[in-house]
């Protein structure tokens, strides 16, 4: 398969494109499943950078080179990884809020609306003044708005969804034009410190402390991958947040989990002393939210030098929507995506497209760029910071191109049952015999695992365990 997606990856962090050479990718062309998109191969090449990061940390701490190699269908079946998920032999259910989904409009136009979570539920039902869940009675109420009024109307109410657009209206469009201006991902310095050295260890991550103030998938499953290569990753959520038990069980691997109230002063204490005993601060707030409780960059590299801070939105950090709520769905939405899946697959209105490929894509990229700042902190010192978003990555991801119309017939809809048992395994946890998908990448020297079962949110005490390995002085790798 062609490695310029990879070598996309690689470029945008500064690396030599002509890394993509040194991963064994498997050929698998797209289409895998039933979308024009190329999913396969972009999937392939988010693994293969993760890959090819940790590969280079092991080389720092060790002095040895190790091979990389990715499946492809492997890894796009990693992008609805939620569906495979089995507790105690019994699928886990994965059904959306059943009035999720997409609804004409007056002018014409479709309306998505996100109601995955209570609140976003609750304000879209107020918007079109709907009082329960009747399918019928929201599908009559958003057919009294034009598309583009209920969109601002449930965004300024708190909600999520939006105007479904094509492609070419959202090229044109003033926050696509900014997303534009940015690349797939983004490494910055933030702050100057000491190098930090990379002690030779068991597993190339042993002994980095990752905080995890994620959620939903894209977030969490950075948090997962760098748990995959050893690091003590620590999930912050609290008890009045909302979350959904598929979604925790898909992402929680390797993972502790406490809870800590952000409103209250105490816990933001406690939260701030986790801090500065961290070496990856991974959050995805709206912007400026986590400022006003005194988490600033500036807070964070004053608390810790060196640190690496891992910042996620829905829409780019600048633009007229950078402080929007957005989802992968509503990012489908807006940007053509589920507007051409339609038109290809049925015609009857705008299609999601068959996986979660804009989530669990920035969750890759995310834990690639963590891990390329964890080296630049090693070569150069420094705190850096690691950012980029859905609607970013979304932009990355079809900008990779289409497959051919004539193609797309009669792609299977769903891989062999004989693939699916070779790449999962399955883990006793506190919930219970939980079958999921075993991690993707393939290392020579560093098999990729989770040391630590998916565990109910809040299980552990918010403290970190002993770290392996002492990671502060001067560096001379």
């Amino acid at each position: 398969m062609s490695n310029h997606a990879l070598r996309t990856l690689l470029q945008s962090v500064d690396w030599s494109a002509e890394m993509a050479s040194d991963v064994d990718i498997s050929p698998a062309p797209d289409p895998i499943l039933p979308t024009p998109l190329r999913i396969g191969q972009s999937s392939a090449a988010a693994h293969a950078a993760v890959g090819l990061a940790v590969a280079r940390v092991w080389q720092l701490r060790t002095g040895r080179l190790q091979q990389v190699a990715v499946d492809t269908r492997r890894a796009t079946a990693s992008l609805r990884s939620t569906r495979y998920l089995r507790l105690n032999g019994k699928p886990i259910p994965t059904d959306r809020n059943a009035l999720m989904g997409f609804y004409p409009a007056r002018d014409g136009r479709w309306s998505y609306l996100h109601c995955n979570f209570p609140h976003h539920l609750s304000a879209a039902l107020s918007v079109i003044g709907v009082a329960a869940g009747d399918h019928e009675a929201v599908r009559q109420a958003v057919a009294r708005w034009d598309a583009l009024d209920l969109e601002e109307a449930i965004i300024a109410a708190g909600g999520a969804g939006g105007m479904v657009r094509s492609k070419q209206e959202w090229t044109e469009h003033p926050q696509a034009l900014a997303v534009a201006s940015l690349p797939v991902l983004q490494i910055l310095k933030i702050g100057d410190s000491p190098r930090e050295r990379l002690p030779e260890s068991e597993r190339p991550l042993s002994g980095i402390r990752a905080l995890d103030l994620t959620r939903v998938l894209a977030g969490p499953s950075c948090g997962r991958t760098l748990a995959e290569h050893g690091a003590d990753v620590l999930r912050i959520t609290a008890a009045h947040l909302p979350s959904i038990d598929y979604q925790e069980y898909d992402t929680g691997h390797g993972k502790l989990s406490a809870q800590l109230d952000l409103r209250q002063a105490g816990d933001l204490e406690t939260l701030r002393a986790l801090i500065r005993e961290s070496d990856v601060f991974s959050q995805g707030y709206r912007p400026g939210t986590l400022a006003r409780r005194g988490l600033s960059l500036q807070s964070l590299t004053d608390l810790r030098p060196g640190i690496i801070v891992v910042s996620l939105s829905a829409f780019g950090h600048i633009g007229p929507w950078a402080s929007r709520r957005g989802f992968d769905t509503v990012v489908q939405a807006v940007s053509g995506i589920a507007d051409r899946q339609g038109n290809l697959f049925g015609g009857a209105g705008p299609q999601f497209y068959p996986v979660s490929a804009i989530d669990y894509l920035t969750g890759s990229l995310l834990a690639f760029g963590a891990i390329v700042a964890l080296v630049l902190r090693a070569q150069q010192g420094g705190s850096w910071l690691v950012r980029t978003s859905l609607a970013q990555v979304g932009r990355w991801l079809v900008g990779q191109g289409e497959v051919a119309e004539s193609g797309l017939r009669d792609v299977p809809l769903e891989f062999s049952p004989q693939e699916l048992d070779q790449w999962s395994i399955v883990t006793n946890t506190p919930i219970g015999r939980l079958q999921h998908l075993a991690p993707v990448l393939q290392l020579s020297e560093t098999p990729t695992r989770w040391a630590r079962p998916v565990v109910p949110a809040g299980y552990h005490e918010p403290i970190w365990p002993p770290r392996a390995g002492v990671l502060t002085g001067s560096a001379d790798n």
